[in-house]
């Protein structure tokens, strides 16, 4: 990895370094402590105001209320982490293109990054959460919950710090995904013999690490493309220009790159945002489940759709269990839990198992009136009934031997189910924004001097750079939009390294060869990492 710290002096070419050191002021360092602390005392005060209002605050020990502020205080740690990580690499083309000065492009970045968090839809954070086990999602108050939460969390951030500490630039998402397999794993070899356990979804892992894979590549080619078409089309040489001393560029090339830094940071807010949204809630479920285990946001207006989609699904289920015996709901769940486990859910016996667990989601509905009003004592068995159904019909994809009618009327009830399972509280996602934010606008110097002056031999370009962000923008919103996390880190600097191949600049391979080892070994390390901890926390709660 030292090889990606080579000494700039040295490197081919023209380069001339923005000053990285200016702007700093005591007002600043202050206006930022103070939004960190009063972030956090924000989020203290939304988890006790929920939980009130649940009633959810008289059986709550203080020593689990102590494990609840630390796994959400190390949760926000991530995404702080992730703003300084992953961020930079939206801010290094307007910097070396002298588009913003350093401090304005990193505010700006940092606020940009806030309001795609606050503005995105949390599709995202359940696709990361679908890779643990099963039975640690529907148990995460449990010690072996905490000690997940905490192993995998701690796991991605102590690798995204040594990856910084190197000025290399690599992913957040490669990191958690990694973290999430060894705590899967160490999970299944610490279990006992016989017990119904699941290591890694690996369906669901192959699904991300496909969208992993892609980024870089997407990167690359893409930007390369796109280069090749603006001189096609775009005459205007001063757009492929190197930026001389500390001028900015034209006003209508300083405009692009802004906005492609704007579009970038915002679509990175909206998709890595959300990767620690989904396990902050795992925490909040397991500590306040009354407060936070169903949607009680759900309005009642919507209770009586709910509950006929949630019987037309029963009798599905039911048509396709044929002479399977019914079954009480305990031996329903251990038998659909089972099915997830093996990944085979279409027989008629789990048929049998479905129909008996949306019939009694369907009656606690009905007796209670709505989710909002389902009392503390049956909450957990609730969620659980929802959230293995919801489940089994991910899983189940598109059986042959439904109708037409049929499937629409599962994937219906599947989305109604998901919204009362798998939902952001709006202070999650504000407090989330923060951290990211605040994480934007501190330690992003290392690799932003990695991603404007060791990718290529020469200084980038204006091209260049609009050519990596507008890349860099569209991928990562698409990505959202199809509830996939990619990595702004591998699509940025790659389609900076396209933009150089594209362009003859050269290319400084000691940096490229440290950024694949990097994405190479990341993802065994986050997972040793993450497995030994979680044998370790598994001791000590």
């Amino acid at each position: 990895m030292s090889d990606a710290t080579i000494d700039y002096q040295n490197a081919a070419g023209p380069l001339h370094r923005p000053d990285l050191n200016g702007g700093r002021k005591p007002l600043g360092a202050a206006i930022f402590f103070g939004v960190l602390i009063g972030a956090l005392g924000f989020a203290a005060w939304s988890v006790l105001h929920d939980m009130s209002a649940a009633g959810d605050t008289s059986h709550l020990a203080v020593g689990t209320f102590v494990l609840l502020g630390v796994a959400l205080i190390i949760a926000l740690a991530f995404e702080f982490v992730n703003g300084f990580h992953d961020t930079a690499n939206a801010v290094a083309t307007v910097i070396y293109t002298n588009s913003l000065p350093p401090m304005v492009a990193v505010v700006w970045s940092g606020l940009w990054n806030f309001l795609g968090v606050v503005t995105s839809a949390g599709t995202v954070a359940y696709s990361i959460v679908t890779l643990l086990p099963v039975e640690l999602i529907l148990q995460s108050g449990s010690s072996a919950g905490y000690a997940m939460i905490f192993a995998l969390l701690i796991a991605a951030i102590v690798w995204n710090l040594v990856t910084w500490a190197f000025g290399i630039p690599n992913s957040s998402s490669h990191a958690l995904v990694g973290s999430i397999m060894g705590v899967g794993l160490a999970n299944q070899f610490v279990s006992p013999a016989g017990a119904a356990t699941q290591g890694v979804d690996w369906g669901q892992v192959q699904k991300v690490f496909s969208a992993l894979l892609f980024s870089p590549l997407c990167g690359f080619v893409m930007a390369a493309l796109l280069l090749l078409v603006m001189k096609i089309c775009i005459k205007n040489r001063a757009l492929y220009d190197a930026p001389k001393g500390d001028q900015p560029p034209p006003t209508w090339i300083r405009a692009l790159l802004i906005g492609t830094c704007t579009g970038v940071s915002f679509f990175h807010g909206g998709n890595d945002g959300q990767k620690g949204m989904g396990l902050i809630m795992l925490i909040l479920i397991g500590a306040a489940p009354t407060a936070y285990a169903l949607n009680r946001a759900m309005p009642d207006s919507s209770m009586p759709a709910f509950i006929q989609t949630a019987d037309q699904a029963e009798n599905v289920f039911h048509l396709h269990a044929g002479d399977a015996p019914a079954v009480d709901n305990a031996a329903a769940r251990d038998r659909v839990g089972a099915a997830l486990r093996a990944k085979s859910v279409s027989s008629p016996d789990v048929f049998a198992a479905l129909t008996t667990l949306s019939g009694d989601i369907s009656h606690s509905v009905k007796t209670y009136g709505s989710i909002k009003s389902v009392p503390a004592a049956s909450v957990s068995n609730v969620r659980t009934d929802m959230y293995l159904v919801s489940d089994a019909i991910r899983v189940m994809k598109d059986p042959a031997d439904f109708s037409a009618d049929q499937k629409k009327i599962l994937q219906s009830f599947m989305g109604e189910l998901n919204a009362g399972t798998r939902f952001i509280p709006l202070w999650v996602k504000i407090s989330v924004a923060i951290a990211l934010g605040l994480g934007t606008m501190v330690g992003w110097k290392r690799i932003v001097v990695t991603v404007g002056e060791k990718i290529g031999k020469t200084h980038l370009t204006y091209a260049q750079g609009a050519a990596a962000e507008l890349v860099a923008m569209g991928t990562i919103g698409l990505a959202e939009g199809y509830g996939l996390p990619v990595s702004t880190t591998h699509i940025l600097s790659s389609g900076v390294a396209g933009s150089m191949a594209a362009n003859g600049s050269g290319l400084q391979w000691s940096t490229l060869r440290a950024m694949a080892m990097a994405w190479v070994t990341t993802l065994p390390a986050a997972m040793a990492i993450s497995g030994c901890l979680y044998i370790l926390f598994r001791q000590v709660f």
